[in-house]
C-alpha cells in the first residue's frame, strides 16, 4: 500500500514527459510512446536492458522537467539504437563511453537538456558509435588513457544498475550488455521491434517536421539497418570479365559454395544513384544508405561514384569504404533520364561498369535504353519489377530477412 503513491507519481511524471516530448519532437515522442518505462528503486538513476527503460522515481522527481525529458531520451536511444546488441566483443566500458558520447551529442544538439555530468566529446559525438569506439580504443594518449577512463567510469557510475529486484528484469545500466535472459530469437524479435519503432518515428517526423530527423540519428541508422543484399554476389555478376571462366576464382567464397571469380578492380566502376524525389521518405533513404555501405564493403578498390537524383541529378561524389556519405539533395519530381545522361558522358564502354539505381521506380525512363548494365533496387511497395523497361530489378522487403530477384528482358 505504501508504494502506491510513489507509483502514481511515477506514472504521472512519465505521462507528462511523453506529452511534452510529442509536442517538442515527434520523432522522440513516437519512440517514447513505444517504450515501456519501469519504476525501479534498486538503481540509483536510470538504466536499460535494451528492452525496457528503468528509472528510479526519486531520481526522476529530483530533476527539472527539461532534464527529465533528456534522461528519458538518453535511455530510449540506447535501447532503440540497439547499443546493447551492437557491442559484440568490444570492451564494455569503452563501448559505453562511445555510446554515451554519441547519444548525449544527439540530445543536446536537438535542443534538449541533460543532468549534470554527462559525457561530452564534441569531436566524437558527430560519428557513429562504432567509429567513436575505434577512436577511443586506438588513440589512448588523447582519448582513452587510464585516468580518462576512470573519470568516465565515475561520471556515469550513477547509471550503473546491477539489479532491479522489484521487477522481473536485470537492467545493466550503460554498460549495455544484452540481458542474459534473452535467447537469440528473443534478441532478433527485440531488434525487429526497435527497427520498426525507428521507422515509424522517422515516418512521423517526415510528415510533421519537413523530413528533418534529429541530429545524429541518420548516422546511427546506417549502423542499425544492415544491407539486405549480398553485394559481393551481385557485383561479381556484373563486373567480372568472363563469368563462365572459373580460373582465378575468389577463394573467400568457396565455403559458401560460390565460385566467384576475382574482380579486376583496376577497371571496375560502380555508378550509384539514390532517388531523392518527394516520394522517397527518410526511412527509405536510410535503407538506401545501408545498401551503399554494403556496396562499398563488397570488394576493395572499386571505383564508386554516388549521385542523388530527382528530376535533376546531383554529384558525382567519389566514394570509398571510409567515405562519409554527403547529405541528400533533391525533393522534387522523378526522372531517371538525367542520371543516365550524366553517366554516358564519362563511361568508357571498354571499362567494366554497372549502374545501381535505388528507387521506388515511379518516374520517367530514358529512351532508348542505355547500354550500360543496370541494376534497379526497388523499395517495398514500389513499381512492379516487370515494368522496368531495361536492366535487372531486385526488391528490398520490409522484414529484411530475404529478397526477391527478377530479370527484366
Amino acid at each position: 500500500m505504501n508504494d502506491r503513491p510513489a507509483t502514481v507519481d511515477f506514472d504521472q511524471l512519465i505521462s507528462a514527459s511523453l506529452l511534452r516530448l510529442r509536442t517538442k519532437s515527434p520523432f522522440f515522442g513516437t519512440l517514447a510512446m513505444l517504450t515501456r518505462f519501469v519504476s525501479c528503486t534498486t538503481i540509483p538513476c536510470a538504466a536499460t536492458d535494451g528492452r525496457d527503460v528503468f528509472l528510479n522515481p526519486e531520481f526522476l522527481k529530483s530533476l527539472p522537467t527539461a532534464q527529465q525529458e533528456g534522461i528519458l531520451i538518453h535511455e530510449i536511444l540506447h535501447a532503440a539504437l540497439l547499443h546493447p546488441s551492437r557491442i559484440r566483443e568490444r570492451d564494455p566500458l569503452l563501448w559505453n563511453v562511445a555510446a554515451d558520447i554519441v547519444v548525449n551529442g544527439t540530445i543536446l544538439e536537438s535542443g534538449f537538456e541533460l543532468p549534470p555530468g554527462g559525457l561530452r566529446d564534441e569531436r566524437l559525438e558527430q560519428l557513429s558509435v562504432e567509429e567513436a569506439y575505434e577512436l577511443l580504443r586506438g588513440d589512448e594518449s588523447e582519448h582513452a588513457d587510464a585516468a580518462s577512463v576512470r573519470q568516465w567510469q565515475l561520471a556515469d557510475l550513477d547509471l550503473l544498475a546491477p539489479s532491479c529486484e522489484d521487477n522481473r528484469h536485470s537492467p545493466i545500466g550503460t554498460d549495455l550488455t544484452p540481458s542474459p535472459k534473452l535467447d537469440r530469437h528473443q534478441r532478433e524479435v527485440l531488434a525487429a521491434h526497435w527497427r520498426q519503432a525507428l521507422q515509424q518515428a522517422a515516418a512521423i517526423a517526415s510528415t510533421t517536421q519537413g523530413g528533418k530527423l534529429p541530429a545524429g540519428i541518420e548516422r546511427e541508422f546506417e549502423s542499425i539497418f544492415a544491407p539486405q543484399l549480398d553485394w559481393r554476389v551481385y557485383l561479381w555478376r556484373y563486373l567480372v570479365q568472363t563469368p563462365t571462366d572459373f580460373q582465378g576464382f575468389d577463394r573467400r567464397f568457396i565455403g559458401q559454395g560460390l565460385y566467384l571469380e576475382a574482380l579486376q578492380c583496376t577497371s571496375a566502376r560502380v555508378y550509384i544513384a539514390i532517388d531523392t524525389s518527394g516520394s522517397v521518405d527518410r526511412t527509405l533513404l536510410a535503407l538506401f544508405m545501408s545498401e551503399i555501405r554494403g556496396i562499398l564493403g563488397a570488394y576493395p578498390h572499386l571505383e564508386c561514384e554516388l549521385y542523388y537524383a530527382d528530376c535533376d541529378v546531383y554529384g558525382p561524389y567519389p566514394l570509398s569504404i571510409d567515405s562519409t556519405l554527403p547529405p541528400p539533395e533533391g525533393g522534387g519530381g522523378t526522372s531517371f533520364i538525367p542520371f543516365f545522361d550524366r553517366v554516358s558522358e564519362t563511361w568508357d564502354e571498354h571499362t567494366q561498369a554497372v549502374c545501381i539505381y535505388l528507387t521506388d521506380g515511379y518516374g520517367e525512363f530514358p529512351t532508348p535504353a542505355p547500354t550500360i548494365p543496370t541494376l534497379w533496387v526497388v523499395t517495398p511497395g514500389g513499381l512492379d519489377l516487370a515494368r522496368f523497361p531495361f536492366g535487372e530489378a531486385i526488391r528490398l522487403i520490409d522484414d529484411r530477412a530475404r529478397s526477391t530477384f527478377d530479370r527484366v528482358d
